[in-house]
């Protein structure tokens, strides 16, 4: 082999080896805004989704299923016109955890089953799951608990449990919850995220967030934003990170994950946007009663602090509330 085939073989050698450094030093990336994150997805679990096809036609089987139909269909059997009760707005538990809780990043149910019961900071008590579907019929539904010893509620629990059975305990899931998404520098923009619900969410959801309902009228097709029919203040999606994680993975009308149609600005914005409308009162008095425990974006006082406004809790920026916090955390 001559000198010069000699050292032209060293510099390829030399060239891979630097790039797969390179590689290894600087893994993927998402760009959010103002800020880089590692995409560290892959290093999570699967979520094996069971298949409702899977359930015998068991007692069991059969409680499941219609705890599924309850999580898709709800104001049939308990809205307005429900044949059952008028305990809802409406609404569907579908509409906010999308595919019966089983999408990805879609505010799913992957992760009820291994960590129920639960200690919240929201009430400062360990919860059930119970407790968990009575808090979505108050707060998300705008409307009343249902019996706790119902087939209905039996049928609720039933299906959580079943639907994260596949999920071991202290693990989660790729794309389990909503995805919290990277902060902007900036307060979020409302009249900014009014030019992004008129271009990309008012075919869907109405001028007025009214939504659209379905041909009998017993339910929304698409869900109401804001107004008499929509989530109340107590609602965790009334948090604009909560709606804005959201939206970012599923708005509008045919986005994933891996098919955003929304900016990270577009997706603060119009969630500021569409919680600065009118939106049913619920009393969150009772509310973390342990004031140091609110949520970063809290929009109601009273606070553990006077250094940040009720207006910066409830658009922000938000990266300084939360290293205050979690400075006050690591220094206790």
């Amino acid at each position: 082999m001559s000198h010069k085939i000699i050292v032209l073989f060293l510099l390829i050698s030399i060239t891979i080896v630097g790039i797969a450094c390179l590689q290894k030093n600087n893994p993927v990336t998402k760009n959010n805004s103002d800020s880089t994150v590692t995409n560290t997805s892959s290093a999570k679990p699967k979520w094996i989704i069971p298949d409702t096809t899977e359930l015998a036609n068991t007692e069991e089987g059969v409680l499941i299923r219609y705890g599924r139909n309850l999580i898709v269909n709800t104001s049939f059997y308990f809205g307005p016109k429900g044949i059952i009760a008028h305990k809802s707005n409406g609404l569907n538990c579908q509409n906010c955890h999308l595919d019966a809780g089983t999408k990805l990043f879609g505010n799913n149910f992957s992760l009820v089953a291994v960590n129920y019961p639960k200690y919240k900071d929201r009430s400062a008590s360990v919860e059930t799951i119970v407790k968990k579907v009575e808090d979505c019929f108050e707060r998300s539904l705008n409307g009343t608990t249902i019996d706790s010893n119902s087939r209905e509620m039996k049928a609720f629990v039933a299906y959580l449990k079943w639907i994260g059975k596949n999920v071991q305990k202290g693990t989660q899931p790729e794309g389990s919850g909503i995805e919290e998404l990277s902060f902007l520098k900036r307060a979020a923009d409302t009249a900014m995220g009014r030019i992004v619900y008129v271009s990309k969410c008012q075919t869907c959801h109405g001028k007025n967030g009214e939504g659209i309902l379905n041909i009998d009228s017993t339910a929304y097709t698409y869900p109401a934003l804001w107004g008499k029919h929509s989530y109340n203040i107590g609602a965790s999606i009334y948090r604009v990170s909560k709606f804005a994680g959201y939206v970012k993975n599923n708005m509008p009308f045919g986005a994933s994950h891996s098919k955003e149609q929304l900016t990270n600005e577009d997706a603060w914005d119009v969630a500021a946007f569409v919680n600065t409308k009118p939106h049913p009162f619920k009393d969150v008095s009772k509310d973390f009663p342990k004031i140091n425990t609110k949520p970063y974006d809290d929009p109601f006082g009273p606070y553990a602090d006077n250094k940040f406004t009720k207006t910066q809790r409830k658009y922000g920026p938000f990266a300084s509330i939360k290293s205050y916090y979690a400075s006050l955390a690591k220094n206790k």
